[in-house]
């Protein structure tokens, strides 16, 4: 079993907002549950009952109650959630009006800036009246290529107050990447920045909204905000300024159906055209504060980070922190500038209690050998969540080691497709070396073996087999929902196949081997890609890896892509030291076939390392869409290797 290494007290659980909520349900049903394993099935068990108590207990804020919790708790995709409810996702998350700090903003400029909530609501109120009077109404799509700055939220909260929907994309996107998504989806408006910063260099991005706002032929309307103080922005667009000249103090939010759409994310778009995936108000809501108050235990004194672009879920997951009443800590640009600890030094400095980031973070900040514990003590840091692939051990070594040893070190699971997780931390349990906690309140997780049978403490694909409410609505031109299907309801009859290969424990929690498309498979025998991955973490002269499945001679043999430090080489010595680690962390059956230097290793605009892509190239497959790639040249040092052929 893995090592525990770090238990709550019985003192701390007592205090948490998931013991009060199974104290709470106790009550109200006259039940004895004792633990977070009791109170999980009790929740999937009961999901009409589970789901009426989080509207309750979560203080959504609506102007007419719902008549029915779920119309067909059997059926995933017709289950529709809280029928005839009607409110709004924007006044759920500006209910706060006080002179608590609502945002907290960052750049690797310097430049620091806080806002109220109080203010918070006058800048939206003006923003909303603005957008109002150049046409923007309810079901319009209003589009932005923004980063992470306070505008950003404040132009998606008056979006929402309309009953408009939202959808945004990275500055660093290219002007395929972002018409490959926003094309699709025919925005009425488009809100931009002139330009950004990364790593003390600027990127004026005017060419690129000019050519976007030319390409979209709906496009009404193209809002810039001179962020670089360059004055460089068409004389045709509309100035940003200009939105908050008006009086207007009063929001009208507009009252909405639950399932109404606020949000489109998109999917990677690594093998086509990125699917463009609706998710509803209610229940984006619902399942956020749901994760936030019980998951994360965050309460209305709490500052929150997570270091994302305006392109990645977790942006939006964050930004619903504001329902909570807490602190939403924003920062933009490298965090690695002006020194690789720059971003440690202004967490430790303002007492952050919650930081976000990615598995890569943490792995990379190890590797440039960073000692959080030398930079300062962290005294309110009480909680670190990392998502966009499987944490490692030596990650969680390296946090327990050298940032601090009291800190809940949560890693998250779930996804774009549902805005949310579907395993997550928990404030209640042990952390267990290379495990996430649990599985999210109300989400009826298992592990399919390859029967289509669930079983504990083996291997399997993630499915979903009871509904929940923030799947999403729909796809956007998806005629009789085709794609959404076949996304996600192809291989099991109203089952919800996520992609991803786990295993669920009763004691130790949850472990994601990374995506099953992308599951290697020598001699029959699965293998997740992240178990390879783990086991050569800690080798000093590899940087980073990808490791893909060839198919051969009636079978499949691992092949293992490494990006080496600066100036260091691959004898066959070192080739027998990767393959013998392999063997001894894993087994035999993992070893690969063949060990190969690379210059680069691909990886979406939203982080994820690509897999599926590199096997298709081995395999004489040509990728359809580079554009949705942070470094699409990388895939070209995958072509025509002889050593494979």
């Amino acid at each position: 079993m893995s090592k525990i290494l770090w238990e709550p007290s019985k003192e701390s659980i007592s205090k948490t907002n998931i013991f009060k909520l199974q104290n709470y349900i106790n009550k109200k049903y006259n039940l004895n549950l004792t633990d977070y394993n009791q109170l999980h099935k009790w929740s999937i068990d009961n999901i009409d009952l589970f789901w009426e108590i989080m509207w309750d207990d979560l203080d959504i804020v609506f102007s007419k109650k719902y008549s029915r919790v779920i119309k067909n708790r059997s059926s995933m995709l017709k289950s529709n959630w809280f029928l005839n409810s009607e409110l709004n996702f924007s006044e759920n998350l500006l209910k706060f009006k006080n002179n608590n700090v609502a945002i907290e903003f960052f750049n690797e400029n310097g430049d620091y800036e806080t806002i109220t909530y109080k203010r918070l609501y006058r800048s939206v109120a003006k923003v909303s009246y603005s957008l109002k009077k150049i046409g923007i109404k309810k079901n319009d799509r209003v589009v932005a290529i923004m980063p992470n700055i306070p505008e950003t939220i404040i132009s998606m909260l008056a979006v929402s107050s309309i009953g408009a929907i939202w959808s945004s994309c990275s500055p660093d996107f290219g002007v395929k990447g972002i018409l490959n998504r926003f094309e699709q989806i025919k925005p009425k408006l488009l809100i931009a920045i002139n330009g950004y910063t990364f790593k003390n260099k600027q990127f004026d991005i005017v060419h690129k909204i000019n050519k976007i706002s030319n390409t979209i032929d709906s496009v009404e309307n193209t809002i810039v905000i001179d962020y670089l103080n360059a004055n460089s922005v068409n004389n045709k667009f509309l100035n940003w300024n200009n939105l908050l000249l008006n009086k207007n103090k009063h929001i009208d939010f507009i009252q909405l159906p639950f399932d109404h759409p606020l949000y489109i994310m998109y999917s990677s778009g690594t093998t086509g055209k990125p699917k463009s995936i609706v998710h509803s108000a209610g229940g984006t809501l619902l399942q956020h504060k749901k994760e936030l108050k019980y998951h994360v235990n965050l309460n209305e004194d709490d500052k929150i980070f997570y270091y994302t672009t305006c392109g990645w879920m977790m942006w939006n997951w964050l930004v619903s922190s504001l329902s909570i009443g807490s602190t939403l800590v924003l920062y933009e640009g490298s965090p690695f500038y002006p020194s690789n600890d720059s971003l440690l030094k202004i967490m430790n400095k303002i007492d952050v209690n919650i930081f976000g980031t990615s598995a890569k973070y943490l792995s990379h900040i190890s590797s440039e050998n960073i000692f959080p514990e030398n930079i300062g003590s962290f005294s309110k840091l009480r909680m670190i969540l990392s998502t966009g692939s499987p944490l490692s051990s030596k990650s969680f070594n390296y946090v327990y080691k050298y940032w601090k040893k009291d800190v809940q070190l949560s890693s998250i699971s779930g996804g774009t497709d549902i805005i949310s997780c579907f395993a997550l931390g928990n404030p209640t349990l042990p952390i267990y070396r290379g495990s996430i906690q649990c599985l999210g309140l109300g989400m009826s997780v298992k592990s399919y073996n390859e029967k289509g049978v669930h079983a504990y403490d083996s291997k399997g694909e993630l499915v979903c087999d009871k509904p929940f409410p923030s799947m999403p609505i729909y796809f956007w031109n998806d005629t009789n929902n085709q794609k959404y299907i076949s996304a996600y309801f192809k291989d099991y009859e109203n089952v919800w196949r996520h992609g991803d290969y786990i295993l669920i424990s009763k004691i130790t929690g949850i472990e994601i081997f990374g995506r099953s498309d992308a599951t290697l498979n020598p001699g029959g025998i699965r293998i997740g890609t992240s178990e390879i991955y783990q086991s050569i973490s800690s080798v000093p002269y590899i940087v980073d890896s990808v490791v893909v499945g060839q198919k051969k001679d009636d079978d499949e043999r691992i092949i293992l892509f490494v990006k080496l430090q600066e100036g260091e080489t691959l004898n066959i010595d070192r080739k027998k030291e990767i393959i013998s680690l392999i063997k001894t962390e894993c087994s035999p059956k993992h070893a690969p076939a063949f060990i190969i230097c690379v210059k680069d290793i691909p990886y979406t605009l939203n982080g994820k390392k690509v897999e599926i892509a590199v096997k298709n190239i081995i395999h004489g497959i040509t990728p359809k869409n580079k554009s949705s790639l942070i470094n699409p040249e990388s895939l070209d040092l995958f072509k025509n290797i002889k050593e494979i052929n």
